[in-house]
């Protein structure tokens, strides 16, 4: 049996993954070892739920535990909670944003390369069916050169979660997942509700639109033969994050290098600096 303890339990991963072992029993090799939150409320409504144990703090775990899922809201808990964990090389997923800042993005990941402890998480919608379809479009140029692309995507601006930080990397990453993780520069526009973004990659730009109060998801490619583009949904999208995690727990194969893992904190940073500028800003490289 495999042991895992949730971190930082109040938003709806938390309440997927343990609905997928204990209720629907999608693997039969997982056993949860408790979860804890700095919302203890959000705790207990899971203890009542699921019947899990509830720790009175986040390292309560060290040495107790094959793997952990750290789902907090706010980005700035995510490294505070994996750090007593690092050393003992357990698997772990790490959910959006993976951190606020490009300084702890950079201590986070050379923690994790000194102990070889593997890695999984970011945003659920690059697992969408229609995002992995234009990403191997674009790989294959299957309507030859990518000439950029249109993607859209809900924010959430005032929040007590990171602000800007809190919601875009599920935009930023699927936008990294189709057309490249390192981008050059960006430059960032606010028309009402409306937040848009070109992002420029050495042969070509994409448009990136943050919308609020919107909950519509939508990318496009623009091709040299073809544009092809779509809404998606990412309803069905959960229960595969929760199965990539555990190949990782149970496997230990980390699909991405690090520095991919931790590309989005440094554009996510880029464009909340080219929002509050006015400017185009380039982009930093880990």
């Amino acid at each position: 049996m495999y042991r895992i303890a949730i971190l930082g339990c109040e938003n709806s991963h938390a309440n997927v993954f343990l609905n997928a072992v204990l209720k629907d029993k999608v693997v039969d090799d997982i056993e949860f070892a408790g979860v804890y939150s700095d919302d203890m409320e959000a705790a207990r409504k899971l203890h009542d739920e699921f019947g899990v144990y509830v720790a009175q703090s986040y390292d309560e775990f060290v040495d107790k535990i094959d793997g952990v899922v750290i789902t907090a809201r706010h980005g700035d808990n995510h490294y505070k909670y994996a750090k007593p964990y690092i050393a003992s090389g357990i698997p772990m997923f790490i959910d959006k944003p993976i951190t606020c800042s490009e300084e702890d993005a950079k201590e986070f990941m050379e923690a994790l390369k000194k102990y070889n402890t593997p890695v999984f998480g970011g945003s659920v919608c690059v697992l969408a069916d229609h995002i992995q379809e234009l990403k191997h479009m674009v790989k294959e140029k299957k309507y030859g050169d990518t000439l950029g692309g249109f993607l859209r995507a809900p924010i959430l601006m005032n929040n007590p979660y990171g602000g800007f930080r809190f919601y875009s990397q599920h935009l930023v990453q699927v936008m990294m997942e189709i057309f490249g993780n390192y981008p050059d520069t960006v430059r960032a526009v606010k028309k009402g509700s409306v937040y848009n973004c070109l992002v420029r990659y050495k042969e070509y730009d994409v448009n990136l639109s943050f919308v609020e109060d919107n909950h519509k998801y939508y990318a496009g490619i623009s091709c040299t033969d073809a544009y092809v583009g779509n809404t998606y949904t990412i309803d069905d999208c959960f229960e595969r994050e929760f199965m990539e995690y555990y190949k990782l727990l149970t496997t230990r194969q980390q699909k991405q290098s690090y520095e991919d893992f931790f590309a989005p904190v440094y554009v996510i940073n880029a464009i909340a600096r080219a929002i509050e500028s006015g400017h185009e800003v380039k982009i930093s490289k880990m």
